[in-house]
């Protein structure tokens, strides 16, 4: 596996890592070199597999709080506990309450898997659940994730840029947008043949991005956090991560990717389209119809209500690499 170098826009690991933990990690994935990732995951690999900790180390770095060295806004940049990761999710796949993904997607089979990348491309192909961790370097970034309700994480992630994908792909030129499309399989993911456990969405679920988002270097195809494979609440085998718009936007487990002329319908969207627009660009100045988004609760290492209340960022703190997407866009009349 090969974790390569952060960009500047990333959050660096020493910065939010305890320097014992930090170096002793670096020494090991260096000890990795560019071994195959896998190769460090058997077939038939579920969540929490792929650690790169030993069991004391992976437990330190889990339950420790771990904090920027910097003074200004020092609170905001906690690196947000494992446990919290794991236990605070959205997936109505999996139920609406927060705590049900964990409860209910334990026995989540996530191999065999195929993701198809079709639609306006030239070599439209599939990956397997195995190519899934082989076909790319993988490489491990730290980012900031705002939900739409107003929480937010810094999290983690393993895992490969969806342009490299893309490129692989061939987009020819009526490539415009890209479409995202959940496994649909409700005998796995009970939120899906129940309307009171899956919050009413029409199921599968689907996302789509501009191409130019989709090939921006943030946007990134995740096959794991803290080091391990995605747990199943959290999107096994992969899932989307787009850091600067809400997290709805991040769509998980999935396994179609099409490229596509015209914008693709979302399912927010689709649901609700006066509360949830099509581009989704976290903007403390658009309030969601019933709260604001002018500030945040970071989820940090306290309690689940803990005061950690924080200003929203512009782009979620990613507006220099972001912006010039939208010149000229009026972002308060595209959402």
């Amino acid at each position: 596996m090969l974790i390569k170098k952060p960009k500047s826009y990333e959050l660096k690991e020493n910065k939010v890592t305890d320097e014992k933990i930090y170096q002793d990690r670096r020494s090991l994935l260096k000890k990795m070199g560019y071994l195959g990732a896998g190769t460090l995951l058997s077939s038939s690999a579920q969540a929490g597999v792929f650690d790169l900790f030993s069991k004391d180390e992976a437990k330190t770095f889990s339950t420790k709080s771990l904090t920027f060295a910097q003074d200004k806004n020092r609170d905001e940049q906690i690196l947000t506990p494992e446990n919290k990761v794991n236990s605070h999710n959205n997936f109505y796949e999996f139920g609406t309450k927060k705590s049900q993904p964990l409860e209910l997607s334990q026995g989540f089979k996530v191999d065999p898997w195929q993701l198809t990348i079709s639609g306006e491309v030239d070599k439209p192909f599939t990956l397997s659940y195995d190519e899934l961790f082989s076909q790319f370097p993988l490489e491990e970034r730290i980012y900031r994730l705002r939900c739409v309700e107003a929480w937010s994480m810094v999290i983690p992630w393993l895992g490969f840029s969806l342009a490299q994908l893309l490129k692989k792909a061939q987009p020819n030129s009526r490539a415009k947008y890209v479409a995202f499309e959940t496994l649909y399989d409700p005998k796995q993911m009970p939120g899906q043949k129940s309307r009171r456990l899956g919050g009413g969405i029409k199921y599968p679920y689907v996302e789509g991005l501009r191409i130019d988002e989709a090939m921006n270097p943030l946007t990134l195809m995740s096959v794991g956090l803290y080091g391990k494979t995605l747990p199943p609440q959290n999107g096994a085998p992969i899932r989307l991560v787009v850091p600067w718009k809400y997290g709805f936007k991040s769509i998980k487990s999935i396994v179609g990717i099409k490229l596509v002329e015209r914008m693709p319908p979302t399912t927010w969207n689709r649901l609700a389209p006066k509360e949830y627009g099509f581009y989704a660009n976290v903007n403390p100045e658009v309030d969601h119809p019933r709260w604001s988004q002018a500030s945040e609760r970071r989820i940090t290492s306290g309690g689940l209500f803990a005061r950690n209340r924080i200003e929203t960022l512009p782009f979620n703190g990613y507006g220099e690499q972001v912006a010039d997407l939208y010149k000229n866009m009026n972002l308060r009349k595209y959402y």
